[in-house]
């Protein structure tokens, strides 16, 4: 099943809790061209989650940490990455096996790698104040 939901980004607040209670794995890709809101979609559901936390992009750390009333969220920007591996020497095992949410932008170079049980959101930039999401979730799609 496939469908997709539109928005303004003055809704992007109702569209993360939305999906924060569609989710159904804690490890959650986010996909979409640069400029098309991921980091922010990102920000947006760990205010739903309420986290206590600055929120910021983690293109240069490669991975932050946030402490939410729904547990440790772990983001991942690996937009920087040229080489696979190179998130292994980060430890990424040990955040796989953690039981902690982890919310990972570009994660085409390490999809194929990753273990089974994951949700993944396609966004898509459809003006300059509108976008159109895609919520995949067990081989369905859902919005």
């Amino acid at each position: 099943m496939q469908k997709v939901f539109s928005y303004q980004l003055d809704q992007l607040s109702q569209i993360a809790e939305e999906l924060l209670g569609s989710f159904t794995h804690k490890t959650v890709l986010f996909r979409g061209e640069m400029g098309s809101g991921k980091t922010t979609l990102i920000k947006k559901i760990l205010e739903a989650m309420e986290t206590l936390d600055k929120v910021q992009s983690p293109s240069f750390s490669l991975v932050n940490e946030y402490h939410t009333k729904a547990g440790t969220v772990f983001h991942f920007d690996l937009y920087r990455i040229e080489d696979p591996n190179e998130i292994w020497d980060l430890g990424f095992e040990d955040y796989l096996t953690c039981n902690d949410w982890l919310f990972i932008e570009w994660p085409e170079q390490i999809i194929d790698i990753l273990p089974s049980g994951f949700d993944i959101v396609d966004i898509k930039i459809k003006s300059e104040l509108s976008r159109s999401l895609k919520l995949t979730i067990d081989k369905e799609v859902l919005t």
